[in-house]
């Protein structure tokens, strides 16, 4: 079936120049792009100091597209008729891009040629600007001529974080504004009703309908729960505030803000007219709500456990069924590849012995709650209708979101004896970033890296004076699904034996065409019911008792709390050691895998706030709301209960070496995400810095190799189609196509089982015709291996707990199609155990059954064969059926990586690469 493109893009009216409004002829455009540049003053360079710096030019990193992601009207015109590009706005592109050809011949000293030298300051002669933002004597920012990158330095904390707010504004001020609208399901009336808008906010207000005094609830408590820190995030982020609306009022009577403004019709290009709207506390809570969904919640996905085990006891009954179910569950598979793989075991959401309080739904009786009522014009047509649809699946499978990447070794195994770190997120691919570059000087502030827009009082990934840090999503279970008793009606529940009103929340979005987004006039009112145990996601029957679902995530109404574990990173009085680096973390109630590196010593720790469940509650599936099987000493009325202490957290200090990609953190640690068994992305990381290590003397040469090896590896042909082989191999292949096929696969496998092109800029890959065998064969040899087995209910059951495959051309995800990040979640450890069982080799943590031929070695290979040879007939036009930005049967271009449009600037796609989309390399030489 054809792909789909999800565009989180704002702006598809304006993709290509025949779709600027007809009137703005080559002459007029030239006359209105004079009009509108401003001769804006040029700053003198001058010299800025470095800080304290312990890395000796040995720290780098790269965020593409570029720093600059905020264009007036007149540069955006020039991108979109001769599509000329604003400094800085996409000068990191063709670096980061460079890497997928050029890794292999990597030295140190080549580094810096393929990301950027992430030293403190910029040396006199590199400075392009400096400016005293609003006139203040207690901050200056500095811009460098490289990436003009902003590096800030205050003599006074408010100065420093004001400096910080209006360098954030001045580069990201039009996508810190949509993502506030995006928190506050309010995007489509800010700008446009496409029908990719509707998804996104209504994504993510389902998750995270807050009010205005819920968002204001948030930061009363994070101040009131953190003493004087928590005192000093409230005025760090009053400053930054200051910061921005100073940078907002400057930009709008100097008429240089950003263009988008005119284009989505809230400011007048000719007089000016209309407003920009200040900032406020409330909306940073906003925008933390949806990084955090985003990135940060690991969990969800009861409801579609609950119907699959129901699916799999039907099928095979309940004993059975239950075991067949837990075998594709795979909570704790002894296959699975760890980032602590020490031994140690850290337990948590482990199967209970006896399990209470399971609320699982009556058959065929789960109904998803509605989200969008009374809609009219474009917010009821078919397209609406399905971007909600989408929404609604994505916004209720969050435990399937995650990405980024570590590998990071112990200076007991580098030639240099000082550890190495290559680490970043992958955040997906956005015009402009979400994320943004800057180094903070300050008092109590000292580092460098990567904050998410509007966001960025502090350092969120990256480096300190003597230390570097970063994140992976590490996805444990911190959301539970309660089955609440209805009574009265269908808004009034059962809590605690009293009959209870729901609480109704709405949100009610119109739109009208703009210049930005031709969608015609239309409406829609969003609303939730929430409980005590959190808004309603699924109604149901249990038990004949009609119930609703609701889902209650451990950081609800604590967004905000965050903030005191990143103001504890940037503290250069704070962080000192690994110690006092986890310590640090353990202040962030996101799911993240935390990682450390300093000359000395490396480290890892895994946030989030676990809540302590009840005994013999199974984390897996809805259970009753009732006290008995609540969360430990929960509290309604402010969300918070017991959590698992720190030292039940994974955790390690000076390991080896550490790798991850959003794989299992431990033994015995159970993440919400299905696929943690024999064959995971995280496999092609460790494999080879296990090699790496191994043999000793690391660099971070070798170490960027390795990460660029596995990132243009297919997971498929590397872990599993070697086995696949062995089945096809086991007799002579008599049939020439199937033959053929084997041949070019076995050829493309002995190259690496690469996806990467002939030579830098060919737009053509190496073994082009065994990729796209195999991209054809495999959902074809998943079902033809599994449905017969498992049945069509169960199968498609299954399917619904996890995807097939996950190329990277598939359109789905959290960042759809032409996202980069790939081979997260697929089958591809259950056709592993599948097959060599069916070989007969050892399997720990087998499958239930043997499924491939019922267990029968030469009936699994005709099923093989069979399935190949339709694969290898399959054209290109249909494997790779095109999109709006690819021709059908343009594999290169199915596969690369586009920088999805969030404002009027759009930028050229490049080859695939597996990789973080922030990305540091370090190797600290010494410590304070």
């Amino acid at each position: 079936m054809p792909r789909r493109t999800r565009h989180h893009a704002l702006f598809d009216r304006l993709r290509t120049p025949r779709k600027l409004p007809g009137f703005l002829k080559a002459a007029s455009v030239c006359a209105l792009i004079a009009g509108l540049l401003s001769p804006l003053a040029q700053a003198t360079p001058a010299a800025a100091a470095a800080s304290n710096d312990y890395c000796g030019g040995q720290c780098s990193d790269i965020l593409p597209p570029g720093e600059n992601g905020n264009a007036t009207l007149a540069q955006i015109l020039l991108n979109q008729i001769f599509g000329t590009q604003p400094d800085h706005a996409e000068d990191q592109l063709g670096t980061y891009n460079s890497l997928a050809t050029g890794y292999s011949t990597l030295t140190d000293a080549k580094i810096n040629t393929f990301f950027n030298d992430s030293s403190f300051g910029v040396a006199s002669d590199q400075v392009a600007s400096t400016e005293n933002p609003a006139g203040r004597s207690d901050v200056t920012i500095v811009r460098d001529k490289k990436t003009g990158v902003p590096h800030i330095t205050g003599t006074t904390r408010y100065g420093t974080e004001f400096g910080a707010g209006y360098a954030a504004a001045e580069d990201r001020l039009w996508l810190m504004d949509v993502f506030r609208h995006v928190g506050r399901g309010q995007l489509t009336t800010f700008a446009g009703g496409a029908a990719s808008n509707q998804g996104l906010e209504q994504e993510f207000y389902r998750n995270a309908p807050y009010s205005e005094a819920d968002l204001q609830a948030q930061i009363d408590n994070a101040v009131a729960n953190n003493g004087a820190r928590g005192q000093q995030a409230l005025d760090d982020a009053n400053a930054y505030l200051a910061g921005i609306n100073s940078y907002i009022d400057a930009s709008d009577s100097g008429r240089y803000f950003p263009g988008e403004y005119v284009l989505t019709g809230h400011k007048d290009s000719i007089t000016n007219a209309g407003t920009i709207d200040h900032f406020k506390i409330t909306d940073l809570v906003a925008l933390a709500s949806v990084i955090g969904a985003l990135f940060g919640s690991g969990g969800g996905g009861e409801v579609n456990n609950a119907i699959s085990l129901l699916a799999a006891q039907e099928k095979y009954g309940v004993t059975e069924g239950t075991k067949v179910w837990e075998s594709f569950r795979e909570r704790n598979d002894p296959e699975a590849v760890l980032t602590v793989h020490n031994g140690e075991s850290f337990p948590y959401g482990t199967k209970p012995d006896n399990p209470q309080g399971e609320a699982l739904p009556d058959a065929g009786s789960v109904t998803t709650e509605p989200l969008v009522y009374n809609a009219t014009g474009t917010g009821a047509d078919q397209s609406a209708t399905a971007a909600s649809e989408t929404a609604t699946k994505t916004a209720l499978s969050s435990a399937r979101r995650g990405m980024s990447n570590a590998l990071v070794v112990s200076g007991k195994y580098t030639a240099s004896g000082h550890p190495i770190a290559v680490f970043g997120p992958q955040t997906g691919y956005f015009a402009p970033q979400l994320l943004m570059l800057q180094e903070i000087q300050g008092p109590g502030i000292s580092a460098r890296g990567a904050s998410f827009a509007g966001l960025s009082m502090y350092v969120e990934l990256g480096r300190g004076q003597d230390y570097a840090w970063s994140a992976t999503t590490s996805g444990q279970d911190i959301i539970d699904s309660y089955a609440v008793e209805l009574c009265q009606d269908d808004y009034h529940y059962l809590f605690h034996g009293t009959c209870t009103a729901m609480d109704e929340v709405e949100q009610t979005n119109s739109w009208k065409p703009t210049t930005a987004d031709g969608t015609a006039a239309g409406s829609y009112t969003m609303k939730v019911w929430k409980t005590k145990y959190g808004p309603v996601e699924y109604r149901a029957t249990v038990g004949g008792k009609k119930v609703a679902y609701t889902t209650l995530r451990s950081s609800y109404m604590h967004e905000a709390d965050s903030i005191i574990g990143f103001q504890m990173l940037n503290d250069p009085d704070y962080v000192k050691s690994p110690q006092t680096f986890q310590s640090a973390v353990q202040h962030i109630n996101y799911t993240f895998n935390w990682f450390y590196a300093d000359s000395t010593h490396t480290a890892y720790y895994n946030s989030g706030n676990n809540p302590v469940r009840a005994t013999g509650v199974d984390a897996e599936f809805p259970v009753w709301g009732q006290a008995a099987y609540e969360w430990q000493n929960w509290n309604p009325a402010t969300n918070t209960a017991d959590y698992t202490p720190a030292a039940q957290h994974p955790q390690s200090i000076d390991q080896d070496y550490y790798v991850s990609w959003n794989n299992k953190q431990a033994l015995n640690y159970t993440t919400a995400s299905w696929g943690d068994g024999s064959v995971h992305r995280g496999n092609l990381l460790n494999d080879r810095v296990k090699k790496l290590v191994a043999a000793g003397g690391v660099t971070r040469s070798a170490l960027v190799k390795a990460m660029a090896d596995a990132s243009l590896t297919d997971l498929r042909a590397e872990d599993v189609l070697p086995n696949l082989l062995k089945v096809i191999n086991s007799s002579t292949v008599t049939d020439s196509t199937a033959a053929a096929a084997v041949t070019k696969l076995q050829t493309w496998l002995t190259a690496g089982g690469k996806r990467t092109e002939t030579s830098a800029g060919s737009k053509t890959y190496a073994n082009a015709d065994a990729i796209r065998i195999l991209d054809a064969w495999w959902p074809l040899l998943v079902k033809a291996e599994f449905q017969p087995g498992l049945g069509d209910d169960l199968y498609t059951a299954f399917t619904n707990n996890l995807y097939i495959d996950e190329t990277p051309s598939a359109a789905h995800g959290p960042t759809g199609a032409h996202a980069g990040s790939s081979f997260q979640y697929g089958w591809w450890s259950y056709v592993d155990k599948d097959i060599r069982s069916v070989l007969g080799q050892t399997v720990s943590g087998p499958l239930a059954e043997q499924y491939c031929g019922g267990g029968s070695l030469s009936a699994c290979r005709d099923i093989l064969i069979s399935t190949l040879k339709t694969a290898a007939g399959t054209s290109a036009s249909t494997v790779y059926p095109g999109d709006s930005l690819c021709s059908a049967g343009d594999q290169w271009c199915a596969d690369s990586i586009v920088q999805r449009t969030l404002g009027g600037i759009k930028h050229y796609n490049i080859s695939w690469q597996n990789r973080p989309t922030f990305q540091q390399v370090v190797e600290f030489t010494s410590h304070r």
